[in-house]
This record gives C-alpha cells, sequence and structure tokens, in this order.
C-alpha cells in the first residue's frame, strides 16, 4: 500500500513539474518575442465584473508603446509617459494628474505591463489548449508570489499557439472582482512618432493640473 501511495505521489509531483516547465518555456519564448519589439500598438476590450456589488462595467481601450514610453486611452481617460513624467488625464473631473514615471501603481494604464504581466512575482502552472474563438489557445494560470502585498490570487493567461501572442489575460480579486481584457488588436514594430509621447497642455483648456 506504501508504495501504491509514494508511486501516485511522485507521479503527481512529476506531473506539476512538468506543467510548470511547460507553462514556464511557453511564457519565455512570449517574453522573448516582446523584447524584439521597438513598438507596439493595441487595443482591447475590458470588462470588470462583481456579482456581489452589482458591477458590471466594460469599456474599450488602445495603446501605443515605444521603449519605455507609452500613449494609453482607456474609456475616457488618458495616460502619457515619456519614460521620466506620466500625465494621468481625467476627463470627467477636468484633471491631469503629473507623477514621476516609476511611482506608477500595479492598476496604471500601462500597456506594456498588460503585455508583460507574467514576467515578475509569480508562479506559473499550464493548465490545457483550447479553442478561444478562432484561435486555439494556451491556458496558464499565474499565482503571486507573495499574495499578501496583492488584491488578486489568479491570473488566467490565453496564449495563441500559432502566434505566439497574448489573446486574453483574467485577474480575479479576493473581493470578488473579475477584470478581463481581450487583445482585438496588436501590431507589432509599428512606427510611431514621439510626439504621441509628449503631454501638450493646449490640448485640454480648462484642466486642472496636478502635480505629485
Amino acid at each position: 500500500m506504501m508504495k501504491i501511495l509514494f508511486a501516485l505521489f511522485t507521479f503527481v509531483s512529476f506531473s506539476l513539474v512538468a506543467q510548470d516547465a511547460k507553462a514556464d518555456k511557453i511564457l519565455s519564448s512570449l517574453s522573448s518575442k516582446m523584447k524584439t519589439q521597438s513598438s507596439f500598438y493595441i487595443e482591447f476590450n475590458a470588462n470588470i465584473k462583481n456579482a456581489a456589488s452589482g458591477l458590471n462595467e466594460s469599456n474599450t481601450g488602445k495603446g501605443w508603446v515605444k521603449g519605455e514610453k507609452f500613449h494609453a486611452s482607456y474609456g475616457e481617460n488618458t495616460r502619457i509617459s515619456n519614460g521620466v513624467k506620466s500625465w494621468t488625464i481625467l476627463k470627467e473631473e477636468k484633471s491631469v494628474y503629473v507623477t514621476e514615471a516609476d511611482d506608477e501603481d500595479e492598476e496604471s494604464m500601462n500597456p506594456k505591463k498588460l503585455m508583460t504581466i507574467w514576467e515578475t512575482g509569480f508562479k506559473s502552472k499550464y493548465d490545457k489548449e483550447m479553442k478561444l474563438g478562432v484561435d486555439n489557445v494556451h491556458v496558464i494560470y499565474l499565482y503571486p508570489k507573495n499574495p499578501g502585498s496583492v488584491e488578486y490570487h489568479t491570473i488566467t493567461l490565453y496564449i495563441s499557439t500559432t502566434e505566439n501572442e497574448l489573446k486574453k489575460a483574467v485577474t480575479k480579486t479576493k473581493d470578488g472582482t473579475t477584470m478581463t481584457y481581450t487583445v482585438t488588436k496588436f501590431q507589432p514594430s509599428t512606427s510611431i512618432s514621439d510626439s504621441k509621447f509628449v503631454f501638450d497642455q493646449s490640448k485640454y483648456p480648462g484642466y486642472h493640473i496636478i502635480e505629485d
């Protein structure tokens, strides 16, 4: 009996290690591909849902990334970063919040973070291959290495088996909120003018500038 239990434990342990290794290999390949992109443009749909509170909001977003610079829009809000400073433009408030680029929080509108979210602070586990729309995708779970320091407990990635691109990411938080980001368009190595990452105050007359 003990031999059977030991053999079963060994098999399960080996399977888990193999699944983790497969996930790591896919994510490493995706990271390598992203590192070759000097710039990219992305469009995505986002949904935030919490059954307990009745929250169910959907919006669209766009992002331009060039090195450490980015310009992102989400709904009516915009965030611009030149790699040194960041400007968060809130249309409803008619306010612009200016911060150091290094001071970004985890919820900042940085499209580069979305496309490289798996790279730091996670353990990964391969789940399965499945169909997502017209794409065949790998499904990989991410678990935070330090769960006490973050508000979420699981992130699920859906990565194209043929294009080696992130198609969808689903974040589940400890308060029951599910945030789903679906990539609808991805253009690598696109030409983007540096002026895209410059905040032009003249385009926002009447906005209150708030410096951190």
